[in-house]
């Protein structure tokens, strides 16, 4: 869900304390009840109504999420890298896109210009894959890590 919100609005509302802690405890636990907040915070149920009205209506939060269990989502999960030769970029990220098993792109600084965050089945879907991405014109080099143990 996404709220839309008004840009000079944005601009004039800086979060507080209080309402760094009650994004911290949103990100833990998304559907935690007013209640569970007020007394995990120390504050009146009102007040973190209050709050939460605020960082909605100034775009701070944009909406709420679910996360699921690592067990409950693919198995193989990895980072690849890639480095993008020319000015194709838009055309590759379009082509990345169209890959079921990446699930997000990021551009970047540093030595590679694109990173893919990719979640497979199966070795022999990670592995087609990695050969589909290495054979996407302008990637001119990838390199890639398994992600083992989320800590």
């Amino acid at each position: 869900m996404v709220i839309p919100a008004d840009k000079t609005t944005i601009a004039k509302y800086i979060p507080d304390e209080l309402d760094r802690r009650i994004i911290a405890h949103l990100r833990a636990d998304g559907r935690a009840s007013l209640s569970k907040l007020s007394e995990a915070l120390g504050v009146a149920r009102g007040t973190v109504q209050n709050r939460l009205d605020r960082l909605v209506e100034t775009g701070t939060l944009l909406g709420f999420t679910v996360r699921v269990r690592d067990d409950h989502e693919a198995q193989i999960r990895a980072v690849m890298m890639i480095e993008v030769t020319g000015r194709s970029t838009t055309q590759l990220t379009r082509r990345l896109r169209g890959i079921p098993e990446i699930h997000s792109l990021h551009t970047t600084n540093g030595n590679w210009d694109i990173v893919a965050n990719i979640r497979a089945e199966s070795l022999s879907d990670f592995d087609r894959v990695l050969r589909e991405v290495r054979m996407i014109d302008g990637v001119s080099k990838s390199e890639t890590s398994l992600l083992l143990t989320s800590i």
